[in-house]
């Protein structure tokens, strides 16, 4: 086999090796780089196989010799099933507040897999010029919910609106993000933002975005009634407000270095148009691990 199969292949392995989770032949011909066969995976896979530089494990390839991974995904899988039915109920809620278009289920509850700490991270597309309104919004709601212990179940993460559909940083990262996207409910602009991104099926082109499932959902009488409210420049004052207000307060989060439950550092990437986490941070933590994987199995290769 052509070795950039191989190489393809060790990349999409690779990635998903950063989070312990093993990948079937389906999935791995849908994560790889470049347009191959199904038959020309399954020869290379059973190649890299027989000189122990991926190892099977059932119906899952790794680039680990742990039998362990295949047990903590399908019990990953089972949970993330039972917790996908709570996430679209939670984002069909979502999408009731005030200026919000679009709501998708991300994180690592997209790629199906939930464990005991699973959060339900959303993400969400507000209307134009909106946002942080829409935000503070949810997240007043979302402090209610540490009451009850229920907070795990709005992680509401990353927002854009309509005037930034076109998510700037074009990586592996954002790309598998963006494919593995659950797509909840909206008024159309969910479709616009698969449009507007469709630069990621130059990072996997055997993987149409997915376009399913996007349920067209009708507004209350409460998201009808605010948004003819602040449908005027009073609204547009309140929401720039807002967003410098949370700015200030982020930027003394990340200069305090504060983490996350999970450990991870906190920060926020803001803006008149977007509100999401830091690239700086997880993202690029995720991006130099690849790097480092690829490295050493090129080493592995040429020792």
């Amino acid at each position: 086999m052509p070795v950039q199969y191989e190489q393809s292949i060790i990349k999409a392995l690779a990635y998903f090796d950063i989070f312990n989770y093993p990948l079937t032949l389906d999935e791995i011909h849908h994560f790889l780089d470049q347009p191959v066969s199904g038959d020309d995976v399954l020869l290379t896979l059973q190649q890299l196989v027989d000189d122990n530089r991926v190892f099977r494990m059932g119906n899952f390839y790794s680039l680990q010799q742990d039998p362990s991974l295949r047990a903590r995904r399908t019990n990953g899988n089972n949970k993330a099933t039972a917790l996908l039915t709570k996430g679209y109920k939670v984002g069909g809620f979502l999408y009731q507040f005030p200026f919000v278009r679009g709501i998708g289920i991300s994180g690592s509850l997209s790629k199906n897999f939930a464990d005991q700490n699973t959060d339900i991270d959303f993400f969400i597309i507000t209307h134009a010029n909106r946002l942080w309104i829409a935000r503070t919004l949810m997240h007043l709601f979302k402090k209610l919910t540490f009451i009850t212990g229920h907070q795990h179940f709005y992680c509401m993460n990353y927002y854009i609106d309509e005037e930034a559909l076109r998510i700037d940083e074009q990586n592996i990262f954002t790309a598998t993000e963006l494919i593995t996207l659950k797509p909840v409910c909206g008024n159309g602009t969910m479709d616009r933002f698969y449009d507007e991104n469709n630069w990621a099926g130059n990072y996997f082109p055997n993987q149409p975005v997915s376009k399913e499932s996007i349920v067209l959902a009708k507004p209350g009488w409460f998201k009808r009634a605010v948004e003819w409210l602040l449908d005027n420049k009073t609204g547009n004052s309140i929401d720039n407000w807002l967003m410098r207000v949370t700015t200030r307060r982020w930027l003394k989060k990340e200069q305090l270095q504060k983490t996350n439950s999970h450990g991870i550092r906190m920060g926020l990437h803001t803006g008149k148009h977007f509100s999401k986490p830091n690239p700086e941070f997880f993202q690029r933590k995720v991006l130099d691990s690849l790097e480092k994987k690829l490295n050493s199995q090129t080493a592995y290769v040429n020792s």
